[in-house]
């Protein structure tokens, strides 16, 4: 437990600290708010590949989808969490720094900003800290590794997502990458965010010989609930990006002659 909680604690702000640094002497001419937020993007893209890599790890190695168990998917939650805790920072510094470019905000306006626009973001944090992480680390006990590694792959859109986010700071909307990023994004966050739960009650099923829709009503009611308290944010979250993708796609009409 301390050896990875301390390695989280040190390992994710250190990179950010790395790239901030790297890009100052790299990028001079850009903004320290470009430098903060590619630097964020970037540590976060590091996180999901690691708990993504992990997952996968898990997954394969559980055969049993109840009573197999694999070191990482109790390990790998006591490193997140400094993550989260750091990202929730990193965001903080973000919208500072921004504020701080366009205009002499008070820190109180700039922290009621910044729960403003990213209190869902927040709230996603504080549910895995102070929920998700109670559960995957006492309550469930012996059994579960196989889900936990599920939903580590998740993070697998995250790198897709942080790119995208680079793009639009740089006004690269209309390049070809950012739409190539853009479907790719769409994809793993339909397969690895969405269809990861019917996935997961289809592996159930398999184990207990149940056919799909019989599994929720032959798991305990909590788990039920806390599965559409994981998906509702990420039904909301596609709903945006397919919203984005809309937009990106959608020709204009061409004008006509006279």
């Amino acid at each position: 437990m301390l050896l990875p909680l301390v390695g989280g604690a040190l390992f994710f702000p250190g990179l950010f600290a790395l790239c901030t640094w790297g890009l100052r002497r790299a990028r001079p001419q850009w903004s320290d708010s470009d430098r903060a937020m590619i630097s964020t993007r970037l540590v976060s893209s590091v996180q999901a590949v690691l708990a993504t890599g992990s997952g996968i790890i898990i997954v394969r190695s559980c055969r049993d989808v109840i009573t197999d168990r694999h070191w990482l998917a109790r390990e790998y939650v006591w490193f997140l969490i400094p993550y989260m805790i750091y990202d929730t920072y990193a965001m903080y510094l973000c919208e500072w720094y921004r504020t701080r470019d366009h205009s002499c905000g008070h820190s109180f306006t700039i922290f009621r900003s910044f729960l403003s626009k990213n209190r869902l973001m927040i709230t996603h944090h504080a549910v895995i800290l102070f929920i998700l992480v109670p559960i995957t680390q006492r309550f469930r006990g012996e059994l579960g590794d196989f889900f936990v590694g599920c939903i580590f792959t998740a993070e697998l859109s995250t790198p897709f997502v942080s790119l995208g986010r680079v793009l639009i700071q740089f006004k690269q909307q209309h390049t070809l990458l950012y739409k190539v990023n853009g479907i790719l994004t769409l994809s793993t966050f339909l397969a690895c965010r969405l269809l990861l739960f019917p996935f997961m009650y289809w592996s159930y099923g398999q184990q207990q010989e149940l056919s799909l829709y019989q599994v929720p009503f032959h798991i305990p009611f909590y788990c039920n609930v806390a599965n559409a308290f994981l998906i509702a944010p990420q039904i909301y979250w596609f709903s945006l990006l397919c919203k984005k993708a809309s937009r990106l796609f959608d020709t204009p009409p061409a004008k006509k002659d006279g």
